[in-house]
């Protein structure tokens, strides 16, 4: 694809019914819920994929689900509201009129394109109004989620140790830091115990740029103030994220695992502009014959980069990267890609809190 020495390897996690690599962790939090007696399970979705995940595990339990998809998305990816409702999900476009929060943001902006804080906002509100027996789902940032998502690092594990093959970079799009996460921390373990000089490098979009440009500090995890105070890299929990079409990255934190890690200098935090992306994802897809969500094509981004600087350094290096999900229910970005009306955006102040 490149004609480069670099050898590319990708764990792809596309070929679920929901699409993408949430599913680890949605079986399991359903699971346990129904476990428990639970009786319906709210949550938010960025570009819906959790929300599939999320949605068709609940089907697979028998326990109820609510979404509150970001409104910018639900507009944008119909099809992913379908999938949900197909699982018996109710779905609404955050900000809505189901919450106090979302009916203050509709008055103030009645077109407001909505973002992750908010939504999540709205479903732990949906939680404590509700009276019933209803509990809050998360599907990133939380440690328990990274934890679940570290099947997908473990079996990649195994698969380079079959094949005889060790990475020297690994590679992986960053929201709230699941799929980085449980495609990397296997291997993180390696490099803290210093048997392993492996890079690791974390892509985020410019528009939403919480490891490059945010502050590692305490702040919430949603908009309204809900959650308890978590140390992150953090953009300020009332950053308005841009209506980007990677919509599970537009969210203004990071893990608190995966912050300490940037902190202290085991992963690289890297940001590109959306149109760069899709167009190392058309590339991809010529090539490889799979269409990537536009979260992990930069991802796909980042890898050939990294095969070309290899090119042109001389130097033989394995690179791998998660391509945590397919872009097939994602297409209207990609036609806005091809029609040449993609917007890259750049916020030019950030309002995070100073570092704590």
């Amino acid at each position: 694809m490149l004609n480069t020495p670099a050898e590319i390897y990708y764990k792809y996690e596309g070929v679920t019914p929901t699409g993408s690599h949430k599913i680890n962790t949605a079986l399991a939090q359903a699971y346990y819920n129904k476990l428990e007696g639970v009786e319906r399970l709210v949550t938010e979705t960025g570009a819906g994929q959790w929300g599939s995940a999320l949605s068709a595990a609940g089907a697979y339990f028998g326990v109820k689900v609510r979404v509150y998809m970001v409104r910018v998305s639900y507009q944008q990816k119909p099809y992913r509201r379908t999938l949900m409702e197909l699982y018996g999900a109710e779905v609404y476009p955050s900000p809505s009129d189901k919450t106090e929060f979302g009916r203050k943001l509709l008055a103030e902006n009645p077109n407001h394109p909505g973002s992750l804080g908010i939504a999540i906002s709205e479903a732990i509100e949906d939680v404590l109004k509700s009276g019933g027996n209803a509990r809050y789902s998360l599907g990133s940032v939380l440690n328990h989620v990274l934890l679940h998502q570290t099947v997908i690092g473990l079996e990649a594990e195994k698969q380079f140790r079959e094949a005889g093959v060790y990475p020297d970079i690994m590679i992986g799009a960053v929201g709230g830091g699941s799929n980085f996460a449980g495609f990397t921390y296997p291997f993180i373990r390696h490099r803290l115990k210093g048997s392993s000089s492996t890079r690791f490098i974390a892509i985020e979009p410019k528009a939403s740029p919480s490891m490059t440009r945010g502050v590692y500090t305490y702040d919430y995890g949603d908009t309204a103030g809900l959650t308890p105070l978590l140390k992150m890299h953090t953009l300020g929990h009332t950053y308005q994220v841009p209506p980007i079409h990677a919509g599970g990255l537009r969210y203004h934190g990071v893990a608190p695992t995966l912050s300490v890690l940037l902190k202290h200098g085991i992963v690289e935090a890297r940001a590109y502009h959306q149109t760069e992306v899709f167009r190392a994802a058309h590339m991809f897809t010529r090539a490889e014959g799979i269409v990537p969500a536009p979260e992990s094509a930069h991802a796909v981004k980042a890898a050939m980069d990294e095969a070309v600087k290899a090119r042109e350094e001389g130097r033989r290096v394995v690179i791998a990267f998660n391509l945590s999900g397919h872009g097939l229910l994602d297409l209207q970005g990609y036609r806005e890609y091809l029609d040449g009306a993609l917007e890259d955006y750049e916020p030019e102040d950030i309002p995070a809190s100073k570092e704590d």
